[in-house]
């Protein structure tokens, strides 16, 4: 992109960081309609439309991973992994017990998640 006086606007990696930067914004702010949208259509869209900003988001890494413009983050430890799990299930488990108080049991029969925990791929690896 150039400027009236012919310079460049901005230097590539910038403007593609800049547009990095807004897609994430734009996957959170997606992901928040999904969430609060109470007709399915609308739901479907929304998160339709978080999966194709995802989708754009991997691809613009990807380019400028090559470019070396955009370094991977460092590996993760397995404990500090399993440490994050294990607080994430300790919230929720939580959760069901508040609900469950406040419905008086009522919750059991509700319906359940659609999607699976998730389980790790390694095993015995000290890093991720």
């Amino acid at each position: 992109m150039y400027a009236q006086n012919g310079s460049t606007f901005m230097a590539d990696e910038d403007m593609l960081k800049t547009v990095l930067t807004d897609l994430r914004r734009t996957v959170r702010e997606y992901t928040t309609a999904a969430t609060e949208s109470n007709c399915p259509v609308v739901r479907a869209t929304f998160n339709e439309l978080t999966m194709d900003t995802l989708r754009l988001q991997g691809e613009l890494y990807g380019h400028m991973k090559q470019l070396n413009m955009y370094s991977a983050p460092g590996k993760a430890l397995r404990q500090d992994v399993d440490k994050q799990i294990q607080s994430a299930q300790q919230a929720e488990q939580k959760c069901q017990q508040f609900v469950q108080q406040k419905t008086g049991g009522a919750a059991a029969y509700a319906k359940t998640g659609n999607v699976p925990l998730h389980q790790p791929n390694v095993h015995s690896s000290y890093y991720m």
